[in-house]
């Protein structure tokens, strides 16, 4: 890419109105760098709240697709197809950027960067630190995707889609912490219940493999056919390990000694480090759940 690169943000937003205004401030009292803020984009998807009189008071500012709420993976989906830019940072509308989330990442940008993740802050429902240290990131508010490579992996139902480009050796990994993520009762998915957050898991990274599975017959430009392969017999191991790990939160433990073999035929398969699978076998053999359940503080079902 010549010259400095054009950065959308992208405001994903269903009912939270009430968090809203500091999503979009963030994104706009970015500090100055080797980047040009393209555009600041709220999708409000259906919401029934006061989204859209905070996106008046911003009117001149931002753009607002507005539309009959179409849920999640649609809307994450749409801020790739609705933007402009040259690369994408997509932000749930309760969370918030730190001032040099843009010029962070574009400094991390080079030629063959598709894809750039970083920890963020994890904050409680009023804006509070709820961990002294730094979180890794992944989720969808840690994100700056390369426009063009992320129309390859769309329809996306979760950020993890986008994985696939760190798994193709085309992605950044930065410890800064440039977002704040918001914890609070009202997020979206359920972290209490056992079983039922690695249930979701588990459908995503199938859903992602079989999707690169089908992208064999005709390769984007940042994979082979044979990193495609690769990259979606990872994912496939990612969601029998989720899927262990969701059968010793339900205690079904038949069930849980009989994904292990095909969790450790999928890492061999991926030539994944087998590091992964031993933990889960301990944990198989020990009956003891690696994600520890939280009661009362969910957490995004995209995240």
């Amino acid at each position: 890419m010549s010259g400095s690169p054009r950065i959308s943000c992208v405001i994903l937003c269903h009912n939270y109105g009430r968090y809203l205004d500091r999503a979009i401030t963030s994104c706009l009292e970015q500090e100055p760098g080797n980047y040009s803020l393209h555009e600041v984009i709220v999708i409000n998807d259906g919401s029934s709240d006061e989204t859209e009189e905070v996106c008046l008071r911003h009117k001149g500012n931002i753009k607002v697709i507005r539309r009959n709420q179409q849920g999640f993976g649609q809307t994450l989906t749409d801020a790739f197809l609705v933007s402009t830019g040259d690369w994408v940072t997509p932000l749930d509308a309760d969370d918030w950027f730190h001032p040099s989330k843009l010029r962070t990442c574009a400094e991390a940008i080079t030629g063959e960067t598709l894809f750039i993740e970083h920890w963020e802050n994890v904050v409680d429902s009023n804006g509070n630190l709820m961990l002294k240290e730094p979180h890794p990131g992944g989720n969808t508010s840690t994100l700056a995707v390369h426009h063009d490579a992320a129309l390859s992996l769309l329809p996306a139902s979760n950020e993890i889609f986008f994985h696939a480009l760190r798994e193709a050796g085309r992605g950044v990994a930065l410890r800064d912490p440039l977002t704040f993520y918001r914890v609070h009762p009202r997020s979206m998915t359920d972290r209490s219940t056992p079983g039922v957050s690695q249930d979701y898991r588990a459908e995503v990274c199938i859903a992602i493999s079989d999707h690169l599975r089908a992208m064999r017959e005709n390769p984007p430009g940042w994979a082979t056919t044979r990193q495609l392969q690769k990259i979606s017999w990872h994912f496939r191991t990612l969601a029998f390990g989720h899927r262990v790990e969701s059968a010793l939160q339900r205690k079904k433990r038949l069930s849980e000694m009989l994904l292990i073999p095909g969790m450790l035929m999928g890492t061999l398969r991926a030539r994944d480090p087998i590091a992964a699978w031993r933990r889960s076998l301990s944990s198989t053999v020990a009956g003891r759940p690696l994600v520890r359940l939280t009661r009362g503080e969910g957490q995004q079902a995209h995240s």
